[in-house]
């Protein structure tokens, strides 16, 4: 198996692919991540002539150090096949992942796989393009385990609760919006995915949140995904870029501390010792996979 490269996730910003405006403000933006967008976010007239402006756009703009991403038409439909060769094709050297809708089985996923695997070699591309899987189907979480294990290719699942609540018939007002559930109407879903994810060495998302007006909503739907184990949210407006790298970025204090955890345990172990206290707190092996947890979020953060 293929080492998978590691990047930061804590926010994917989506963006049109057919706006040179919007593309451009992305590029430009301070998020990890950007999808630019072939699917919902493009009327059917214009997803072909969407494709030249995202080549172009991945060629040409100065997107700093973050993980650049198409999001691709699913296999069912007429676009997919021509999303694939012609972004490859034309910018295959500057995509770093390719992210698939609407999955039902592996079988999907692996259409995408064994496509990357011809135009690679065909282009003779120096490294390989990721895929990104949104798990928005009630098929697609009931095979989670086996889509999360399909290729090696694959770096990340992300739960889009949008399409995934007209799967399953939830009663939800706005996308990414608990309502007048007494809980969270979308725990199961997103426990089953970071389950998947992690059992497979892949990043858990979690995805849109509608109502980009509302900071508080927001955040505590992303502190969910945080606490269950997701590494970060999408942004579908630029305003709710700051507040996901908020929710998901360590605070200096936790990297501090982590760090002076970590230096104590490993004083401990140069002598010896199995464990270190620090401030009346044991630390062991198992509190040392917490501490590097926060140490590794603050290497990709760049604290």
């Amino acid at each position: 198996m293929s080492q998978r490269p590691r990047r930061a996730r804590r926010v994917q910003l989506s963006v049109p692919g057919s706006s040179e405006k919007m593309l451009a403000k992305a590029a430009a933006s301070r998020a990890d991540h950007v999808f630019c967008d072939l699917e919902d976010a493009v009327a059917p007239s214009a997803k072909v002539e969407a494709r030249n402006k995202i080549a172009f756009a991945l060629n040409n703009l100065d997107w700093g150090k973050k993980t650049r991403c198409v999001r691709i038409n699913d296999v069912s439909t007429e676009w997919c096949h021509g999303d694939i060769i012609e972004l490859v094709e034309k910018a295959g050297a500057n995509i770093d992942t390719i992210m698939l809708t609407k999955p039902y089985t592996p079988a999907d996923v692996l259409f995408l796989d064994r496509m990357l695997n011809q135009l690679e070699k065909k282009l003779k591309l120096d490294r390989r393009i990721g895929i990104e899987v949104l798990i928005e189907e009630v098929q697609a979480l009931q095979n989670v385990d086996a889509i999360a294990s399909s290729t090696d290719r694959l770096e990340c699942l992300i739960f889009g609760m949008g399409d995934y609540s007209g799967s399953h018939g939830i009663d939800t007002a706005e996308i990414g919006a608990t309502g007048s559930y007494p809980g969270d109407v979308f725990h199961y879903a997103r426990f089953r995915i970071v389950m998947a994810a992690r059992a497979n060495g892949i990043d858990p998302v979690d995805g849109p949140f509608g109502s980009f007006k509302d900071e508080a909503a927001y955040k505590d739907e992303a502190i969910r995904a945080r606490t269950l184990g997701m590494v970060g949210k999408w942004a579908i407006h630029p305003a709710q870029i700051d507040w996901a790298l908020d929710v998901f970025s360590p605070s200096a204090e936790d990297v501090a501390n982590a760090r002076r955890l970590a230096a104590a345990y490993e004083a401990a172990e140069a002598q010896g010792l199995g464990a270190a206290q620090v401030d009346g707190v044991m630390i062991d092996v198992a509190v040392m996979r917490l501490v590097r947890n926060t140490l590794e979020k603050a290497e990709l953060a760049g604290m």
